[in-house]
């Protein structure tokens, strides 16, 4: 068998693995990006599209904070804003237990340099008069905002392959390996050889990890969305709630992207699909926060498969078993936002050999008791 030598190989064309492959490829580090479908066509490209940094785990906050001074230089990075825009990011409590939790994450938030405004009923229902009573208190996080999926990761993907990067779709990896020679991937019958190899395959990056001996807990998650007719522009904040059962945005030529529950699927074909059932059940929630959308008729609905974690927080990180092998899936249905971020932490693990972002959170060992 013949084999194509470069120098770091990635599994996986999402955000994370895209802004990798233009991080390296800007630094002139030679490598092929191999994914089984299209870029983009998970979890990266059919989420939400919020691009919070408010609610997030403490730990991925450093991490946030990085990725956003990306996605304000994303034209000049990638070619395109991704109709990227600021609108803030109001969080919403319904009760007592979910106000406490918004104060008690004001703390977390001013040791990350996060801007937040809490906002009081009186001043709540005065500044969003078409909120609804179920909506008592809120924190508004004023950098953060929203942008469309559908763009991102093929900006991406072009500007790494502008770079000199290789990205190959329908391109499924079928074997790998490991020996003194570095990682041998074959794909689609073509094999490929690298000293380097990133795993940001999503749900299936665990059967990577597992594959190099490093199994973990990751399953399938599916984010059920749904999006209505074209609605006279009112709602200008991203809304999120505590607790995250339901989410929605209003794009600016009027539809509402609505978030809530999950749909089905199986990875290994792999299809997914929404769930009608649960497509109802959010919507019930969202008219509650804001009864305009009594009415509306949802015109799409979508799903896509991420990996979820126990903890909801995903593996970044060195392998403990596989010298020069890098992690970084299980975003939990929240990595949008960190994609290129996280995909220039790893051009920075493989140039320079450290990040200035504490990633021991994150690390694999967690789950397979390899401790860093």
């Amino acid at each position: 068998m013949t084999w194509i030598e470069t120098d770091v190989l990635i599994i996986g064309a999402g955000g994370a693995g895209t802004s990798a492959a233009l991080h390296l490829a800007r630094r002139g580090v030679r490598c092929v990006l191999l994914e089984r479908g299209l870029v983009g066509g998970q979890a990266s490209g059919v989420n939400y599209g919020g691009v919070r940094q408010q609610g997030r785990h403490p730990a991925e906050l450093p991490i946030a904070r990085r990725s956003m001074t990306l996605w304000h230089a994303l034209k000049d990075l990638a070619g395109t804003d991704a109709e990227f825009t600021v609108s803030g990011h109001l969080k919403l409590a319904r009760d007592a237990a979910e106000e406490a939790d918004l104060i008690a994450y004001m703390e977390i938030a001013k040791r990350h340099d996060l801007p937040l405004r809490l906002i009081g009923r009186n001043a709540l229902h005065d500044d969003y008069p078409w909120l609804g009573p179920a909506a008592l208190v809120g924190s508004l996080a004023p950098e953060d905002g929203s942008a469309n999926p559908r763009l991102l990761v093929p900006a991406l993907a072009r500007a790494a392959r502008a770079a000199g990067a290789q990205i190959r779709e329908h391109a499924e990896v079928t074997a790998f390996s490991h020996d003194r020679r570095g990682f041998q991937v074959i794909a689609n019958g073509t094999a490929w050889r690298a000293p380097w190899l990133i795993n940001t395959a999503g749900y299936w990056g665990g059967a990577v990890a597992a594959a190099f001996g490093e199994p973990v807990p990751v399953t399938p998650l599916n984010p059920n969305m749904m999006v209505t007719e074209p609605l006279p522009y009112f709602m200008e904040p991203n809304l999120g709630v505590v607790g995250g059962n339901v989410y929605l945005r209003q794009i600016p030529r009027g539809n509402v992207v609505i978030g809530g529950g999950n749909g089905t699927s199986d990875p290994a074909v792999p299809w997914s699909r929404p769930s009608a059932e649960e497509t109802r059940a959010a919507m019930a929630l969202a008219t509650a926060l804001v009864p305009r959308l009594s009415g509306a008729n949802v015109i799409r609905t979508w799903t896509g498969i991420d990996g979820e974690m126990p903890d909801h927080i995903p593996v970044i990180g060195e392998s403990h078993t596989t010298p020069m092998l890098l992690h970084a899936f299980g975003f939990s249905g929240h990595g949008f936002q960190l994609g290129p971020g996280v995909g220039q932490i790893l051009s920075e693990l493989v140039i320079d050999g450290r990040t200035d972002v504490p990633l021991e959170p994150f690390d694999i060992g967690r789950w397979t008791g390899k401790a860093a």
